[in-house]
């Protein structure tokens, strides 16, 4: 076992982390993480909800009816926190290098189109530089620097994505909109960004900028917070010999640990109904309709089982009886697709209770899911849990042995994709919220080779915020069509005709 020093304990107390957590961090270094077991991939019917257009429009009414009826409260939570340095990894070759490609020259070449172009021809214009006739070298320096528009610096969420007749949008302004549009509860808007600390200034100062004219428009009143990661939650680095990694003054290197770190964030906030959406998943006014449909349809979804939930809880607390029993192992097989462990058959009506209870009393999702048309990420599966049950997960190619021939089969089987759409329930029925982290896997994190200073070094993810960190959520995956998922992973992908 790993001795920390003086120093080093000191350190990371000065952090907030426990020195245990880092020590559990390196051995995972040391042992690695294991691979899911998948049982077989989500489909239409087996594991995917597909809802028809009346079942849609029931849903639809009955997440309206209890806004209204049982004074819900919402809220709309968006990772923020994101550099947008990789949408522009080819104009930063091109810029350094001198580096061109089609992705630069299509970049060049359509200048006019993107929402940013306007402020980018005025920033040059100051310094006498005629954006028409300038070198693209010139251009791309104004564009990506400090010396102009300093996009190769800025975070997604306050990059102009959106042309409008009355000046463009930035992400965080069109999820003001979609709050007004699906989280509006009583004309009440709740919104929470995750930011980076050196950006959380200009996403506050944006907001205040922006909020009178949205709430004017759409008759709303805004509550927008901000958290940043904390970072007690970030992973120690290690070098290849599984030594903590140290800066060159002897301290010990500590890195973000991906969007599970996040789960503290979301762990702190009070609502009924929590909608996640990544904050670089946005359309112009005249494609979101679709969007506010589905996110209204699986609200309601959310709702529904909550309730069937709730109500089994009821049941169990006024006595168990075997029908009571059959009914759940139904509903938990059939509903949530939550299967027994192998044992289960042989167990007493106690014992099958109080596994009941245990599946019942969790936080709940619904997750979006689009047809898989080739994008990177993870997917929905049946996968097997380590107390023996199976159930619904997201799974990211990472966690699965793809030198397992059976494994890989499944994997390369799924139909559906998981874009990042997600209606959270997190309070029990007393209205607390659920302990978040005890519904976390810790052993679905992620180790990936990074370097720093030219030393090479690995780096640790803890489970994702949708993966690992929601592993023995009760989970439900709903299909929601392809228009809901429009990434902008480069800049070139604000050309596509859903960001035009």
């Amino acid at each position: 076992m790993l001795m920390l020093s003086e120093e080093d304990l000191k350190q990371v107390k000065e952090r907030g982390t426990d020195p245990a957590l880092v020590e559990e961090q390196i051995q995972f270094f040391v042992d690695g993480f294991p691979f899911l077991n998948l049982s077989k991939a989500a489909t239409v019917g087996n594991g995917i909800i597909r809802l028809t257009d009346d079942k849609m429009e029931e849903e639809v009414r009955l997440f309206e009816l209890q806004i209204d009826e049982d004074d819900l409260s919402l809220l709309k939570f968006v990772p923020a926190s994101g550099a947008a340095t990789r949408m522009f990894k080819s104009l930063f070759a091109f810029l350094e290098e001198g580096k061109s490609d089609k992705s630069v020259e299509e970049f060049f070449g359509n200048l006019e189109k993107f929402a940013f172009y306007r402020d980018l021809k005025d920033v040059m214009a100051a310094d006498g530089h005629d954006i028409t006739t300038a070198e693209h070298s010139v251009i791309a320096e104004y564009f990506l620097t400090e010396k102009g528009l300093g996009y190769g610096n800025l975070p997604k969420g306050l990059l102009k994505f959106h042309n409008y007749p009355d000046g463009a949008r930035t992400p965080l302004e069109e999820h003001l909109v979609e709050g007004a549009l699906y989280a509006n509860a009583n004309k009440r808007v709740q919104l929470h960004f995750t930011v980076s600390p050196e950006h959380r200034d200009k996403f506050e100062k944006l907001v205040v900028e922006a909020r009178s004219d949205y709430e004017s428009k759409y008759g709303v009143k805004y509550f927008v917070s901000f958290s940043e990661q904390q970072a007690a939650t970030d992973t120690v680095a290690v070098n290849m010999d599984n030594t903590p990694f140290r800066e060159k003054d002897g301290s010990i290197l500590f890195r973000p640990a991906g969007h599970g770190a996040l789960l503290e964030n979301l762990a702190s906030l009070e609502a009924d109904v929590i909608f996640i959406k990544n904050v670089d998943n946005v359309v112009p006014d005249h494609l979101k309709e679709t969007t506010i449909t589905y996110k209204k349809a699986i609200a309601g979804v959310l709702l529904d089982y909550r309730a069937a939930i709730f109500s089994y809880l009821d049941r169990l607390d006024q006595g168990t009886d075997a029908a009571l029993l059959d009914e759940l192992d139904a509903f938990f097989r059939n509903e949530l697709c939550v299967m027994p462990p192998e044992e289960f058959a042989s167990w007493n009506e106690e014992n099958k209770a109080d596994y009941f209870r245990k599946k019942l009393e969790r936080p709940l999702r619904v997750c979006g899911m689009v047809k898989n048309v080739g994008e990177p990420g993870g997917g929905p599966f049946w996968a097997k849990n380590s107390d023996g049950s199976s159930s619904l997960q997201i799974v990211e190619s990472a966690q699965v042995d793809m030198d397992d021939d059976d494994q890989q089969t499944i994997f390369k089987n799924a139909t559906h994709f998981n874009p990042v759409d997600l209606v959270c329930a997190m309070r029990d029925r007393n209205g607390n919220t659920y302990p978040l982290r005890k519904f976390r896997d810790p052993m679905t994190g992620f180790v990936s080779n990074k370097s720093k200073d030219g030393q090479e070094l690995k780096a640790q993810e803890l489970p994702g915020l949708w993966n690992g960190a929601m592993a023995d959520w009760n989970t439900l995956f709903v299909e929601v069509p392809l228009i809901t998922f429009n990434p902008v992973k480069t800049v070139n992908d604000l050309l596509r005709e859903q960001h035009q």
